[in-house]
């Protein structure tokens, strides 16, 4: 197991009676950096988070959390992280800066530093001017921004955050994005489940695609999307002679005209086009333009799992 990775698992298992949810999943994460675990419902996301973050004891497996393994060493895990899921945990009787500070006080933290941290994370979560305000006034991102800063009066290393933006509007989702990036910035370490994979896609270092208990495939966006076939260059002419000589070269089949464009297939790769490009240049035919087509994550969740994306399954 990696000792130097902000979350390192082993083998991990878990079930509820008979039916199996994580079977033997070995996860790796290191520090200052986003990993996404992708899947359908039911695949063990959130039992994974609640295992990691003590809420579930695992029935079997190891991991390691900030340094501190998980079975042995429970209250150290405990204070290296942060956990904000899909339903803010928020006390509506207490103002946005009184649950704060309530915070601090369950953390030992002084008050004086209390205070301080709670308006650093009030101006940093753009909750200054609502900061005397009861959270049962707040907007749904409003109410997920201070569920995260509240996580954040600890200072965790690691930070859980499962499907955190679950039912909120574009806007507030991509505050939320931002929020996300800012964190990491400043060497924080998430590992975050979402429904939503153009989240996945724009926040996530590595991503995870998890099935039946199990990791099916890893890598990052890019090298997900090369798994599924079906990317291609499309190639733009000027004119029908140079498409059909470039067609020749490339031993594809004869083309329509029509478009002036040529479809080659592949997976869009640095070596692959500068290849492609050579080739043409060789038997002097130019090229007037060139765009490259991958499939985007919904293909890779469909190939994948053999389920339809999230957003098929709720639409």
């Amino acid at each position: 197991m990696p000792t130097d990775a902000a979350i390192a698992v082993t083998g991990l298992r878990k079930s509820f009676g008979a039916k199996v949810v994580l079977d033997g999943l070995d996860l790796t994460v290191p520090e200052g950096t986003v990993f996404a675990l992708l899947g359908p419902n039911g695949a063990g996301k959130t039992t994974t988070v609640d295992i990691l973050s003590t809420l579930l004891p695992p029935d079997g497996g190891e991991a390691r959390i900030a340094g501190h393994d998980l079975r042995r060493e429970a209250d150290g895990v405990r204070s290296s992280i942060a956990l904000t899921g899909q339903f803010s945990a928020l006390d509506d009787l207490l103002t946005g800066a009184e649950n704060l500070r309530l915070v601090a006080d369950l953390l030992h933290v002084g008050r004086g530093e209390g205070r301080r941290r709670a308006a650093d994370l009030l101006e940093r979560f753009d909750l200054v001017d609502a900061a005397d305000r009861v959270p049962s006034t707040y907007s749904g991102g409003m109410r997920r921004r201070l569920d995260l800063a509240m996580g954040l009066m600890g200072d965790p290393r690691v930070v859980f955050l499962d499907e955190p933006t679950t039912g909120l509007d574009p806007r507030s989702r991509r505050a939320m994005w931002d929020v996300v990036r800012g964190l990491v910035a400043d060497g924080v370490t998430i590992l975050l489940t979402t429904q939503y994979l153009e989240e996945a896609d724009q926040l996530a270092d590595r991503i995870g695609v998890l099935d039946s208990g199990r990791l099916v495939a890893e890598g990052t966006a890019d090298e997900l999307k090369r798994l599924v076939p079906g990317g291609h260059v499309r190639l733009q002419f000027d004119d029908a002679p140079s498409l059909h000589e470039a067609a020749r070269v490339l031993g594809l089949p004869a083309p329509d005209a029509a478009g002036l464009a040529l479809e080659v297939p592949g997976d869009g790769g640095v070596a692959e086009l500068r290849a492609l490009l050579t080739r043409l240049d060789d038997a002097r035919i130019d090229v007037a333009g060139l765009t490259v087509h991958t499939p985007d994550l919904d293909d890779v969740f469909l190939a994948l799992t053999g389920r339809p994306t999230p957003a098929e399954v709720t639409a």
